[in-house]
């Protein structure tokens, strides 16, 4: 019985951690990461081994964004390569006067928003101006950080867009444009280096 009570206890205290790791932060009001994501041809096109993935760079990438929602996935056949995805905004999608009239939400891998009445901003910028990012830690240290991100942080990334493949023939692959949105449109990012603000 006394071991049962310390077990509940352990649990109720390791939730009550995660939870303040991830509440959402408050963040200044304004813009807050004006610039759009960085893409360029990768300058080393070498396959990465990465556990039981191999991986083709496709772009090398950096940006500074806002995070607008998170999801950890654990259960998915995806989840061993990438276990978190972020919902990123840059622009005006990174001020709270516009993200206040949107509800955003994550699920299965996508990212959705809604609005009550008008929209906040024209739906072509907020397709161009946000995000959901399948990110692939690096190492253990990336992992680490990632971990660490909470919603309304300002995150500063860098590292590589990504086609993954395994030897069952099984294969993701990231967009390489920022216009797109729907099945197909997110990014899958080999992240090199993350930090938040």
């Amino acid at each position: 019985m006394r071991a049962t009570v310390i077990l509940l206890v352990l649990l109720c205290l390791a939730g009550a951690l995660h939870h303040c790791a991830h509440r959402p932060l408050e963040p200044p009001p304004g813009l807050l990461a004006g610039e759009s994501p960085r893409q360029t041809d990768p300058v080393d096109r070498a396959f990465i081994v990465h556990g039981d993935f191999e991986l083709e760079p496709l772009a090398d990438f950096s940006l500074e964004a806002r995070v607008l929602s998170r999801h950890d996935y654990a259960f998915d056949t995806e989840s061993a390569l990438a276990p978190t995805d972020l919902a990123l905004g840059w622009g005006r999608m990174s001020d709270s006067a516009v993200l206040d009239h949107l509800e955003i939400a994550q699920s299965a891998r996508f990212y959705s928003y809604r609005w009550s009445d008008q929209p906040p901003l024209p739906p072509a910028e907020i397709v161009r101006s946000s995000a959901n990012m399948h990110l692939i830690p690096a190492d253990a240290a990336v992992a680490r950080a990632i971990a660490r991100v909470r919603v309304g942080a300002i995150v500063a990334l860098r590292g590589h867009l990504v086609e993954a493949r395994r030897a069952d023939g099984w294969r993701w692959r990231s967009s390489l444009t920022r216009e797109d949105s729907g099945a197909g449109a997110c990014e899958l990012v080999l992240v090199d280096a993350l930090e938040t603000r």
